[in-house]
């Protein structure tokens, strides 16, 4: 029986970072660019279940390209967007799903993540969180954005991101200061099509690996 540990690791970063670490006026700060973001209607863009996946092709950190159809070939693929290896809530999710990997493997089913990481910060992301899955640099969003979750960040919340340590335009290049993609899970089918989507304006919820584990497992009845 799944135990969801992602899912309780980050509601536990969550209570942390907004009760200890967060002080009150960027918490403010963060909480309306999440309201900006859920108004927009910015979740209701992202593809959607029975959706085909656009196909593409990504650098790894060592420049080698991984294109989607060549992995859909061997069996299911999870696409899983996050913002960067200076995300707490990206690394502990990322890390889920690398916990994960032996369940999905039963299912033929590998996981890709992708962010507008520049490779060599990507680089970073996959020897911190000790990733053996593809960790790909989709720098400009353009893979983010036919999937429909790229967003613009507010001039306040770039400038909290600069303060607490978090220059964007040097982790995702100099055009990459003011787009980020929503943390956002694709479950693909072997035949391209979307099975599963999981996206929310708020940056702190994610899809638990155990419910993508879970999905494969109807899938295949």
């Amino acid at each position: 029986m799944s135990d969801h540990l992602t899912t309780q690791e980050l509601d536990a970063a969550r209570a942390k970072y907004r009760g200890e670490i967060i002080p009150a006026p960027a918490l403010a700060v963060i909480d309306a660019e999440i309201e900006v973001r859920r108004v927009s209607g910015l979740e209701d863009r992202a593809l959607k279940p029975g959706r085909v996946a656009p196909d593409f092709m990504l650098p790894d950190p060592k420049g080698r390209l991984v294109r989607l159809h060549s992995l859909l070939s061997q069996g299911p693929v999870v696409l899983v967007f996050y913002q960067g290896g200076w995300c707490p809530y990206c690394n502990l999710h990322l890390r889920g799903f690398q916990r994960a990997l032996p369940e999905l493997k039963k299912f033929r089913a590998q996981v890709v993540a992708v962010s507008p990481q520049l490779p060599d910060n990507s680089l970073s992301t996959q020897e911190n969180d000790q990733l053996t899955f593809p960790v790909l640099s989709d720098v400009g969003n353009k893979v983010a954005s036919r999937f429909g979750v790229v967003f613009q960040l507010g001039e306040q919340l770039q400038e909290l991101y600069r303060q607490f340590g978090h220059p964007l335009d040097l982790f995702n290049g100099p055009d990459g200061e003011q787009h980020l993609p929503l943390p956002a899970t694709f479950l693909i089918d072997r035949n391209g099509r979307i099975r599963l989507t999981h996206v929310d304006a708020d940056y702190t919820q994610r899809l638990d690996p155990d419910d993508v584990v879970a999905k494969l497992s109807e899938l295949a009845e």
